[in-house]
């Protein structure tokens, strides 16, 4: 969508530990990017790398930013650039206006989102969505998806929602979190205790019986008998994540109805997460009389599997006479949504969201 664009928007991957400063232009960075430690128990002096990070990458480039975009951990009062009580910033208490405070000094706009919605924005302007419909259009398809549901998988559970090519931010700017859903296994815990590094960690430690501190790739090794251990606690550790995520997003594609695209730091152990996120939305519910039906509307594939993949693009809709009018029209008779892992990579997808989400902005005023 914005392949062509000429505009350059600064951007920012703001973590616990570091800063990390660029700039894109037609949805590529086109700038080193600038890494400096991040200060998060001083407001004055963060602003103040802020502002000097973003001025050393602005005198790189060969013509003035039309606007600032980035994530930032919440809470957060997204929608007017003021971050709250952060829990990796104990400095922000009470609500510090970081955009405001940019713009002031850089007298252009300044978007913040959280990671998880500039994830899915990513993904539906320039990753999974369009790619689907290319593929769909190539084999000759008239379907066109036009909604997205994107999940990280890393220290927590995030999560973001595009319909028809708009952020859902909500009212307060929670639209599409993920973490506080309630659990598969136990309502009164919260989703991303199962969705998350920490619980691929813990769900080895208690199938393993082995205490030793792994991280998640240490345990995706074991999986793939790369590295001594329990390789099927291993999987089945991943495949526990994907029933929990499944759970979750079942929920969602209900309200939202859309693809399903997940990245994250777990991400790849997609080939083990994948297949048990779809049986957990391929799975059944019951009314009280016993009548049974799909936990989702839509029959599901999953994208990661070639054949799967292949069988979600082969369009079975048909097309229907209208009664006594003497034309024909389609009829969607096949509902389907498909969920897949990000070929984008989740930083890039992160980025291409703060990029295109400016731009849209600045075009919609």
């Amino acid at each position: 969508m914005y392949k062509n664009d000429d505009r350059i928007v600064l951007t920012l991957d703001a973590g616990g530990t570091n800063f990390v400063f660029s700039a894109m232009q037609a949805c590529e960075q086109i700038v080193e990017p600038l890494r400096v430690a991040a200060v998060t128990d001083n407001v004055e002096k963060c602003l103040e790398t802020l502002y000097n990070g973003f001025a050393e990458i602005s005198r790189k480039l060969p013509k003035p930013a039309v606007a600032i975009s980035f994530a930032f951990p919440g809470p957060a009062d997204y929608e007017n650039g003021i971050i709250g009580d952060a829990p990796n910033f104990p400095a922000f208490r009470g609500g510090v206006a970081i955009g405001p405070y940019l713009e002031a000094k850089f007298g252009i706009p300044v978007y913040i989102n959280n990671d998880g919605h500039l994830f899915a924005y990513g993904e539906a302007l320039a990753g999974m969505l369009p790619t689907i419909n290319d593929s769909i259009r190539q084999a000759g398809g008239k379907r066109v998806f036009r909604n997205i549901l994107g999940i990280t998988i890393g220290t927590g559970f995030g999560g973001g929602i595009v319909i028809d090519g708009r952020l859902l931010r909500g009212d307060n700017g929670v639209g599409g979190d993920m973490y506080l859903l309630r659990g598969k296994d136990n309502p009164q815990i919260m989703a991303e205790e199962s969705v998350s590094i920490r619980a691929v960690k813990r769900f080895y430690a208690e199938l393993s019986g082995d205490s030793t501190p792994l991280e998640p790739k240490d345990i995706f090794d074991i999986a793939e008998g790369a590295m001594p251990g329990n390789k099927e606690a291993a999987i089945e550790s991943f495949a526990k994540v994907g029933h929990a995520a499944g759970d979750a997003v079942g929920r969602a594609i209900n309200l939202m109805d859309g693809l399903v695209v997940v990245g994250g730091g777990v991400a790849g152990a997609a080939k083990y997460i994948l297949p048990a996120m779809v049986e957990e939305l391929r799975s059944t519910v019951k009314t009280l009389s016993g009548v049974e039906f799909s936990s989702v509307v839509p029959e599901v594939f999953n994208l990661h599997d070639k054949a799967e993949l292949a069988d979600f693009i082969r369009e079975r809709d048909e097309m229907i006479d209208v009664p006594m009018i003497g034309r024909k029209v389609l009829y969607k008779s096949h509902k389907k949504v498909g969920v897949g892992v990000t070929t984008l990579g989740t930083s890039r997808a992160i980025s291409l969201g703060a990029y295109t989400f400016a731009l849209a902005e600045l075009d919609n005023k």
